[in-house]
């Protein structure tokens, strides 16, 4: 089923055009990260999926429906959708009173209520948090309780804005593997964006990446700082983070040298075994970390020094694969 779709949809801010998106569909059931640099678009993005804020122009439909901002039902839609900010705002009660509180005014009776705040608590691992006062728990732990309050007025679509940016490696690790756990035994979409290509890679089957606003198949991969420097045989590397060297094609040859970035962009890349011949400076050794399908593509992270993602097409990967 197509969740959302997206026409000529624009957003200006202060008269700059923040979001410009010709076309995009986002499918129901699946795990959607949305990459790009600060400033991209994302934050915004998503507001606009959670139906707290309206577009400029164009058309945003919701399972085929188009959104009417003016005369349609925008609460039905937002109790349907929700948006976890980066950094939750809770009420000074407790814990349980931040679940509950979603859960009253849906005219939820009260048995049912303290059934669904055991369940959600003992998901998110904050059962003996109960009674706790929400506003003093660590950041970690307030973006597990933001997704109880998110499971427990059962949240058809959730929208994550940097999940695991502002918490501790342990609790990184509990809130993906919570993201994924929902996704898969209540068949939420979710909706993430982050700065981690790592993140998105493990955690998220559809990726989408945004750059001043537009969407783009030139993805912010396998972007370097490096510094361009002459070998002795007159032939220009980039030595990428100080630590790997990458020829560059002789045309660049008269160039100074350098600091600067390198791209490289992962649909170029091909992988071969170690053991095979390759012309000199072409090739780096590395170490196959993980491999995922994404839609028609697979995706290889590579450890070769730095982490480095090759894309290719599903028939290619199987003639490779062992």
């Amino acid at each position: 089923m197509m969740l959302y779709r997206l026409h000529q949809l624009t957003q200006r801010l202060g008269g700059t055009t923040v979001l410009d998106i010709d076309h995009l569909t986002i499918e129901a059931g699946g795990i959607h990260a949305l990459l790009g640099p600060n400033g991209a678009g994302k934050t915004t993005l998503l507001e606009i999926l959670a139906f707290l804020e309206a577009p400029s122009s164009g058309t945003l439909c919701f399972k085929e429906q188009a959104v009417d901002y003016l005369h349609g039902d925008l609460l039905d839609l937002r109790r349907r959708v929700v948006l976890v900010d980066q950094h939750p705002i809770m009420f000074s009660t407790t814990v349980q009173a931040n679940i509950e509180f979603g859960l009253k005014i849906r005219s939820i009776d009260t048995n049912a209520r303290k059934r669904i705040i055991d369940e959600v608590l003992d998901i998110v691992g904050l059962s003996r948090y109960r009674e706790a006062r929400a506003h003093q728990l660590s950041g970690g732990e307030t973006q597990r309780l933001a997704l109880a309050r998110a499971l427990a007025i059962g949240a058809e679509v959730l929208l994550c804005d940097e999940p695991t940016a502002s918490v501790d490696a342990e609790n990184q690790a509990i809130i993906t593997d919570l993201l994924r756990q929902i996704n898969v035994e209540r068949g939420t979409t979710i909706i993430f964006t982050t700065h981690d290509r790592l993140q998105a890679a493990s955690l998220a089957q559809h990726t989408l990446t945004l750059e001043n606003g537009r969407l783009t198949r030139a993805t912010s991969e396998n972007c370097y700082a490096c510094t361009v420097q002459h070998r002795g045989d007159g032939k220009l590397v980039a030595l990428v983070q100080g630590m790997r060297e990458v020829r560059l094609p002789d045309h660049y040859a008269g160039q100074q040298a350098s600091s600067g970035r390198i791209s490289i962009h992962p649909e170029t890349i091909r992988l071969h075994p170690i053991s095979a011949q390759h012309a000199p400076g072409h090739w780096l050794p590395g170490r196959v970390i993980l491999i995922m399908a994404e839609g028609e593509r697979i995706r290889v992270v590579v450890n070769v020094g730095v982490l480095m993602v090759v894309l290719m097409d599903a028939d290619t990967y199987h003639k490779k694969a062992p």
